[in-house]
């Protein structure tokens, strides 16, 4: 079955691309594993160099990338120009810290000497999704590759067009032939490739259900894997919070990318004593955007990146509003051209209703109300998701005490959350396991290894 980009915002098919045959898989791994050897080999400075180069090009050709990501998934222009500037700060970060955060390190022990040393695995799969389509793979690759890996990629498949794109950047960048490579595979044909004895390890970011599916092929070939998975973020408003601010910020934090990223706020957990307030502002504010061409700069609603993703989404609303939730603006189809959809307010929304138990990927709010902070944390808590979360508060302690409770890879006080080359980035639960980013993100991918000498 082929590939298709289809431009989301008209329905347009921009290009059709086969999968690949058996035979050109195995010449591709075939090619990069015989390519780690050398890439391994080479110093922290010489590889960091080639990554300063693939900033270059990102930042060179920004334009050019924001506008192919826009045409192939709906992103808004401009968020889509910030993605590419992102992925330039990630290379730029690996290729500053690399060598630092893979620095020998002495042990005192029962030997003369003795040291961990951090050393690559081999080739790694990095199964990546459409919605941050050059971000997810680059927070990926980038570790992976400064650690001596190299790397294929195996992308969504109605983000061909990307998938290709980076491939040429990484060549563009001068990386050594076969360091990095797209495979255009299927996923059944990932499936066969994560049993491939020249894969290594295998990181995947998307859905609980691909993940499960993943760890098991990866399980019972022993192989390393990172999952980062779905989410339901809560972002909590207690009682003191500035709620104009507030409103703003969870504008953002929801609607960014349409609502489609697994760190979006989706459960909104507010004290009824602002809930009313809240819920007023957050819909006039929704009430002012405008739907349209996604890249147009006075576009705020943009398409949904498929219309099955679409159709998906407006179930769980209305399954939600059967269940008793109360829709307060928007759910519904606009138009009759392309996947758009009317952000929405679902209130009063309780545990048992698909806008609590599962994950909304798209932009729809889901307002629940508590009375108090233990009952905040109750809820924020119960959730098969364990991503990221927020709580709003003038008291900073109070903020950071309630932030350490809750069960999450990452939680921020009066901030949305966001990934940071700085930082690690995971979750818990169905959300996945492993890290990305920072140091602990580069450390999955290596033999952590012992040396002992007398």
């Amino acid at each position: 079955m082929p590939m298709l980009s289809i431009n989301p915002a008209t329905g347009q098919t921009l290009q059709s691309f086969p999968t690949w045959q058996a035979g050109q898989i195995d010449t591709a791994l075939q090619q990069v594993e015989a390519a780690q050897a050398g890439w391994a080999a080479l110093s922290f400075d010489e590889r960091a160099g080639f990554m300063r180069n693939l900033a270059r090009v990102f930042r060179q050709r920004s334009e050019e990338y924001a506008h192919l990501i826009t045409e192939e998934m709906g992103k808004l222009l401009r968020e889509a120009k910030a993605e590419v500037e992102k992925c330039a700060l990630g290379c730029e970060h690996y290729a500053d810290h690399a060598q630092s955060y893979l620095r020998d390190e002495l042990v005192a022990s029962d030997a003369s000497r003795s040291l961990v040393v951090y050393q690559p695995l081999g080739v790694v799969l990095c199964i990546m999704p459409w919605n941050f389509p050059f971000w997810q793979l680059i927070r990926a690759a980038a570790p992976a590759l400064m650690a001596g890996n190299t790397v294929v990629l195996k992308h969504a498949s109605n983000v061909p067009r990307c998938a290709l794109a980076l491939e040429e950047a990484f060549r563009q960048a001068g990386f050594p032939a076969n360091t990095f490579r797209t495979l255009m595979i299927s996923a059944a044909q990932a499936e066969e490739v994560i049993a491939d004895r020249r894969i290594a390890a295998v990181t995947l970011t998307g859905s609980s259900a691909a993940g499960r599916r993943v760890a098991a092929i990866a399980g019972q070939h022993l192989k390393k894997c990172v999952l980062e998975l779905g989410g339901s973020d809560p972002f909590i408003v207690l009682d003191d919070a500035d709620i104009e601010v507030t409103a703003q910020q969870a504008l953002v934090a929801r609607l960014q990318n349409m609502g489609q990223s697994c760190v979006a706020a989706k459960r909104f957990i507010l004290s009824d004593v602002i809930a009313d307030s809240f819920v007023e502002q957050l819909k006039a504010l929704i009430g002012q955007l405008r739907s349209g061409d996604p890249k147009d700069e006075t576009t705020c609603i943009a398409p949904m990146a498929r219309e099955d993703l679409r159709a998906d989404l407006h179930a769980q609303v209305e399954r939600s509003v059967a269940a008793g939730a109360q829709r307060m603006i928007g759910g519904a189809f606009i138009g009759t051209q392309g996947a758009y959809y009317a952000p929405a307010i679902l209130d009063h929304v309780q545990p048992g209703m698909a806008a609590f138990d599962e994950e909304l990927f798209g932009p729809v709010a889901a307002i629940v109300r508590v009375n108090n902070d233990e009952e905040a944390i109750r809820l924020a808590n119960q959730t098969h998701f364990g991503l990221g979360g927020s709580v709003w508060t003038r008291d900073a302690a109070r903020g950071e005490a309630l932030a350490r409770r809750i069960h999450a890879g990452c939680t921020f006080v009066n901030g949305i959350v966001k990934s940071d080359p700085r930082l690690p980035f995971g979750g818990v639960k169905e959300s996945g396991y492993g890290r990305e980013l920072s140091y602990h993100g580069i450390r999955e991918f290596v033999n952590i290894k012992t040396v002992w000498i007398k």
